[in-house]
């Protein structure tokens, strides 16, 4: 089915100094919708005019070429057209508020989860079930124990609401589990890529290149220790060298310096080479010249893991942590080895969530707070690289195994149609639902504003309220409107304004004697008598229009 994308470059692209998760998977699979939707029109919906530029540029070099449809906030009921948007991070419930005014089920909503630990995802997140959200809406969760900690923040909202309000339903979009995908075939390489990757590492032909790739923060992604510990320990077990290639960027000199310090003193015997993660072509030389991937995640930022699954499709055997999604991605002893991580029980770290909410301790600080007291099994994670450096069968064989994994279970080839097939129920249901009218629903955060402040003026405009010129005839008030219109202080109006052309005919009616406020608009198309009834108003202000006899 067709479905209109939510569209800001930086839900899409790894252009930036700073790439997050976020980035990548949502570059990743822009591509797989842009590819697995040929022959479909391209809908979008925009923030600002100079995205959909952006978007084209994007489109057109995949060789999309079929018409596109670009939605802004002014025009948020063709939306209804596609039927579905999608959104590239969970705030659908604020979204949802903005649907309202065209009806709840004027089109589905489908958002997807990344990083979940930040203040703002987990306030959208216990907000689902006060936003107008219904069946056919959905929030993807990208893993198995994503899912699970959706699902704790969201009993511990219902129970709040149970305690302050006697709630005793949480209406909820679906919560299906979808994984991220990859292009596979972006990981391939060939024999002289090898050579010259490893010649470029300064790698020999038995050294054991061991590569990292992502964020390098400590206490934001993976704290270095645990793999600097069993790299040593399982380099002098093996009796091999090691090359460690850390492929990525660091935020500052501080943490760039704490790498070095950490690796001279925990594991001298491994020459430890770095890389810009954010250069492609550096990232093309670390797939192509290492022996094994390493990500030993330990940290509550972490939420899927896109990179064992790439890592994988290079051929690579992996070790990771046992960890969030990778144990939804990573079969342990068949593609690689999972390492056992150990984390403190609930209820001893309230504190760091309350130092985070009162703003004591930053967003990063809380995040590596957290993850000082996350543990990754040092022995478990040497064993597991020495039996790796060990038997290059044994490397081959797991490079095969998580090669032809990833091919068919987690390639956007097979990926994307799973949000096909997502999309298309969300749209059965929505079509089928008598759950709600179509027509259009109170947002009761945004009033109307002549609603909500009903009790501040002395009365309303009534459609008996009689009206006339104040000026002595029609060609002074048609006269003095032009003037009016040419100040600033009256234009800044005319968005909100019916044409000129609808209010001189207002203002000819007037000159016919006082009339009531509707026979002014009679003669105007049904569709316009509301905008102009409402300027009745603006013509009083201006003192083009005057009361003659109020509304009873």
């Amino acid at each position: 089915m067709t479905a209109c994308l939510y569209f800001h470059p930086d839900g899409y692209t790894t252009t930036g100094r700073q790439i997050m998760g976020r980035h990548a998977a949502g570059e990743s699979f822009l591509r797989g919708f842009l590819q697995g939707t040929r022959g479909q029109d391209l809908w979008i919906q925009v923030e600002e005019p100079g995205h959909v530029a952006e978007f084209q540029a994007i489109a057109a070099g995949l060789g999309r070429t079929e018409p596109l449809h670009a939605v802004d906030c002014r025009r948020l009921a063709d939306l209804s057209k596609p039927g579905l948007v999608f959104h590239p991070g969970p705030g659908i419930g604020a979204e949802a508020f903005k649907r309202s005014r065209a009806g709840h089920r004027s089109w589905s909503l489908c958002g997807i989860t990344h990083t979940i630990c930040s203040a703002r995802v987990m306030d959208s997140i216990v907000a689902l079930p006060t936003a107008p959200l219904h069946p056919w809406d959905a929030l993807i969760c990208t893993s198995e124990a994503v899912l699970a900690s959706v699902q704790t923040l969201l009993a511990a909202q219902q129970a709040y609401l149970q305690e302050r309000l006697g709630s005793t339903r949480l209406p909820l979009p679906q919560l299906p589990v979808i994984p991220l995908g990859i292009h596979s075939e972006d990981f391939q390489s060939s024999a002289a890529d090898r050579q010259a990757a490893r010649r470029n590492l300064g790698a020999e032909a038995d050294d054991l290149v061991v590569m990292f790739i992502g964020r390098l923060a400590f206490h934001a992604k993976a704290h270095p220790l645990a793999m600097y510990r069993a790299l040593e320990q399982s380099a002098q077990a093996a009796g091999v060298r090691v090359v460690l290639v850390e492929c990525g960027w660091h935020a500052n000199e501080y943490i760039r310096d704490s790498y070095g310090q950490a690796a001279a003193a925990t594991c001298p015997s491994v020459t430890v080479v770095g890389l810009d993660g954010r250069d492609p072509e550096q990232r093309r030389r670390a797939w192509a010249g290492a022996d094994v991937f390493c990500s030993l995640a330990d940290n509550i930022q972490e939420t899927f893991g896109l990179t064992p699954l790439e890592a994988m499709a290079a051929g690579l055997p992996v070790v990771v942590s046992d960890w969030d999604g990778y144990k939804d991605t990573v079969r342990h002893g068949i593609d690689g080895f999972r390492i056992p991580t150990l984390m403190a029980h609930a209820g001893l770290g309230a504190d760091l969530a309350y130092r985070h909410a009162l703003g004591i301790d930053t967003y990063d600080l809380y995040c590596g707070y957290s993850s000082s007291f996350v543990a990754v099994d040092v022995p478990a994670a040497t064993k597991a690289f020495t039996q790796l450096f060990s038997s290059a069968e044994l490397r081959r064989r797991m490079g095969a195994e998580g090669r032809q994994r990833v091919r068919s279970t987690f390639d956007w080839t097979v990926i994307f149609p799973r949000y096909q097939e997502l999309w298309a129920e969300l749209n059965e249901i929505r079509t089928c639902s008598s759950e709600l009218p179509a027509e259009a629903q109170t947002w009761p955060a945004r009033l109307d504003p002549f609603a909500a402040f009903a009790g501040y003026p002395t009365g309303t405009l009534g459609a008996t309220t009689r009206l006339s010129l104040s000026e002595p005839d029609l060609k002074a008030a048609l006269q003095r409107l032009d003037h009016l219109l040419s100040l600033d202080m009256v234009a800044f109006a005319r968005p909100v304004l019916p044409s000129k052309t609808e209010l001189e005919a207002v203002l000819r009616a007037a000159g016919q004697g006082p009339l009531s406020a509707q026979e002014l608009f009679r003669a105007l198309p049904q569709q316009r008598r509301a905008l102009v009834c409402r300027a009745l108003l603006w013509l009083i202000k201006l003192d083009l229009l005057r009361v003659v006899a109020a509304a009873p």
